[in-house]
Protein backbone atom coordinates (compact mmCIF):
# COMPACT_ATOMS: atom_id res chain seq x y z
CA UNK A 1 0.00 0.00 0.00
CA UNK A 2 1.42 3.33 -1.09
CA UNK A 3 1.67 5.95 1.63
CA UNK A 4 3.07 9.45 1.84
CA UNK A 5 2.79 10.91 5.32
CA UNK A 6 3.73 14.53 5.93
CA UNK A 7 4.66 15.94 9.31
CA UNK A 8 6.32 18.97 10.84
CA UNK A 9 3.73 21.60 10.08
CA UNK A 10 2.47 24.04 12.65
CA UNK A 11 2.52 27.66 13.68
CA UNK A 12 5.61 29.78 13.10
CA UNK A 13 6.32 33.46 13.49
CA UNK A 14 7.39 35.59 10.54
CA UNK A 15 11.12 35.13 10.08
CA UNK A 16 11.00 31.76 11.76
CA UNK A 17 11.71 28.26 10.48
CA UNK A 18 9.98 24.93 10.10
CA UNK A 19 11.14 21.62 8.73
CA UNK A 20 8.60 19.44 6.97
CA UNK A 21 9.11 15.71 6.57
CA UNK A 22 7.44 13.21 4.26
CA UNK A 23 7.73 9.49 4.97
CA UNK A 24 7.17 7.24 1.95
CA UNK A 25 6.32 3.57 1.77
CA UNK A 26 4.89 1.03 -0.64
CA UNK A 27 6.83 2.03 -3.75
CA UNK A 28 10.49 2.22 -4.89
CA UNK A 29 11.17 5.63 -3.41
CA UNK A 30 14.63 6.16 -4.90
CA UNK A 31 13.23 5.88 -8.43
CA UNK A 32 10.77 8.74 -7.96
CA UNK A 33 11.26 12.45 -8.16
CA UNK A 34 9.78 14.09 -5.09
CA UNK A 35 8.08 17.43 -4.79
CA UNK A 36 6.46 19.70 -2.26
CA UNK A 37 3.35 21.59 -3.26
CA UNK A 38 1.23 24.00 -1.27
CA UNK A 39 -2.30 25.28 -1.40
CA UNK A 40 -3.49 28.40 0.36
CA UNK A 41 -7.20 29.05 1.01
CA UNK A 42 -8.95 30.13 -2.16
CA UNK A 43 -5.89 29.51 -4.31
CA UNK A 44 -4.74 26.76 -6.63
CA UNK A 45 -2.18 24.21 -5.55
CA UNK A 46 1.30 25.37 -6.55
CA UNK A 47 4.67 23.70 -6.89
CA UNK A 48 7.15 24.72 -4.22
CA UNK A 49 10.20 22.53 -4.85
CA UNK A 50 11.26 19.36 -6.67
CA UNK A 51 14.22 17.05 -6.15
CA UNK A 52 15.05 14.49 -8.83
CA UNK A 53 15.36 10.77 -8.27
CA UNK A 54 19.01 10.79 -9.29
CA UNK A 55 21.76 13.32 -8.86
CA UNK A 56 20.70 16.59 -10.31
CA UNK A 57 19.60 20.06 -9.54
CA UNK A 58 16.57 20.73 -7.41
CA UNK A 59 14.11 23.33 -8.59
CA UNK A 60 12.24 25.94 -6.60
CA UNK A 61 9.41 28.35 -7.09
CA UNK A 62 10.69 31.91 -7.35
CA UNK A 63 8.75 32.82 -4.22
CA UNK A 64 10.79 30.45 -2.04
CA UNK A 65 14.24 30.55 -3.67
CA UNK A 66 16.95 31.25 -1.14
CA UNK A 67 14.61 30.49 1.78
CA UNK A 68 13.51 26.87 1.31
CA UNK A 69 15.64 23.79 0.74
CA UNK A 70 14.40 20.40 -0.40
CA UNK A 71 16.39 17.26 0.40
CA UNK A 72 15.91 13.51 0.48
CA UNK A 73 17.23 10.48 2.29
CA UNK A 74 16.79 7.45 0.06
CA UNK A 75 17.98 5.09 2.79
CA UNK A 76 15.09 6.21 4.99
CA UNK A 77 12.55 6.82 2.20
CA UNK A 78 12.06 10.39 3.30
CA UNK A 79 11.98 13.84 1.76
CA UNK A 80 12.31 17.10 3.66
CA UNK A 81 11.56 20.77 3.19
CA UNK A 82 13.56 23.17 5.32
CA UNK A 83 11.73 26.47 5.41
CA UNK A 84 13.57 29.53 6.70
CA UNK A 85 12.70 33.21 6.81
CA UNK A 86 9.04 32.32 6.76
CA UNK A 87 6.51 34.89 5.61
CA UNK A 88 2.75 35.12 6.23
CA UNK A 89 2.22 34.35 2.54
CA UNK A 90 3.83 30.94 3.10
CA UNK A 91 0.71 29.95 5.03
CA UNK A 92 -0.82 26.95 3.28
CA UNK A 93 -1.37 23.24 3.41
CA UNK A 94 1.83 21.59 2.20
CA UNK A 95 1.66 18.35 0.24
CA UNK A 96 4.30 15.79 -0.65
CA UNK A 97 4.16 14.27 -4.14
CA UNK A 98 5.99 11.33 -5.72
CA UNK A 99 6.26 11.11 -9.50
CA UNK A 100 7.75 8.74 -12.01
CA UNK A 101 7.19 7.80 -15.63
CA UNK A 102 7.66 4.08 -16.26
CA UNK A 103 7.19 2.91 -19.78
CA UNK A 104 4.56 5.24 -21.11
CA UNK A 105 2.67 5.51 -17.84
CA UNK A 106 2.97 8.17 -15.16
CA UNK A 107 2.83 7.12 -11.53
CA UNK A 108 1.79 9.88 -9.13
CA UNK A 109 1.20 9.66 -5.39
CA UNK A 110 0.13 12.40 -2.96
CA UNK A 111 0.23 12.78 0.77
CA UNK A 112 -2.63 14.10 2.86
CA UNK A 113 -0.98 17.42 3.62
CA UNK A 114 0.26 19.29 6.66
CA UNK A 115 -0.83 22.78 7.68
CA UNK A 116 1.74 25.56 7.94
CA UNK A 117 0.63 28.85 9.45
CA UNK A 118 2.92 31.85 9.63
CA UNK A 119 1.59 34.53 11.91
CA UNK A 120 2.65 36.76 14.76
Amino acid sequence: QVQLVESGGGLAQPGGSLRLSCAASGFPFSMYSMSWYRQAPGKERELVATIPSTDGRSNYADSVKGRFTISRDNAKNMVFLQMNSLKPEDTAVYYCKAYRVWGMSPFVYWGQGTQVTVSS
